[in-house]
């Protein structure tokens, strides 16, 4: 399987494409779809990612997911999300933004945690003393983060996201739920 980064950013994060005898041919019945991601044998993933000095590849998020900020800098959600989800008592989470103004884009993280492990860990707080160490663990991941991608205003939740039958989230229906107005937190 041949692999490269097509179109790579000064971070080196551009579109995986793969060629090799296991990419599939196109998409049934539908040449229109098979013409979009495959060009000359190479199969676009939609997935954008990086190859490090020993040509590891590393997966930074997926295409249609990515977040263009005013000043032209992508955040990857995916890659903000799995740092969330380390946290112990977290299960999922979301990262999206908001305009917070007209020269200024905002990134927020809706964060969903296990309600009988985050008393496990933490014992029987309220959902605001809750939220307020759940913030203190987004600040420590914040300063590992480039400026541009800290997070900077959260929901916590114990209820679980909306989810495909595949338990895919489904972003933009999670994200309808909350008007810009709802993350006055």
């Amino acid at each position: 399987m041949e692999v490269k980064i097509e179109n790579p950013n000064e971070e080196g994060i551009g579109e995986i494409i793969v060629k090799g005898p296991s990419v599939m041919l196109g998409y049934y019945e539908n040449e229109k779809e098979t013409k979009k991601v495959l060009k000359d044998g190479w199969f676009n993933t939609g997935d954008y990612g990086y190859l490090d000095k020993d040509n590891f590849l590393y997966m930074a998020g997926r295409k249609k997911d990515t977040i263009v900020l005013k000043n032209g800098k992508n955040v990857y959600p995916q890659e903000i999300e799995f740092l969330i989800n380390k946290i112990p008592y977290v299960t999922e989470s979301i990262v999206y933004q908001r305009e917070e103004s007209k020269t200024d884009t905002m990134l927020c993280a809706k964060i969903v945690y296990n309600n009988d492990l985050i008393k496990q860990y933490l014992g029987d707080k309220t959902q605001e003393e809750y939220k307020n160490i759940i913030w203190n663990e987004m600040k420590n991941i914040n300063k590992n983060l480039p400026i541009y991608k800290h997070i900077k205003k959260i929901i916590i939740t114990d209820t679980p996201l909306i989810k495909t039958t595949t338990q895919k989230v489904k972003r933009y229906e999670e994200l309808e739920k909350h008007p810009k107005s709802s993350l006055k937190i």
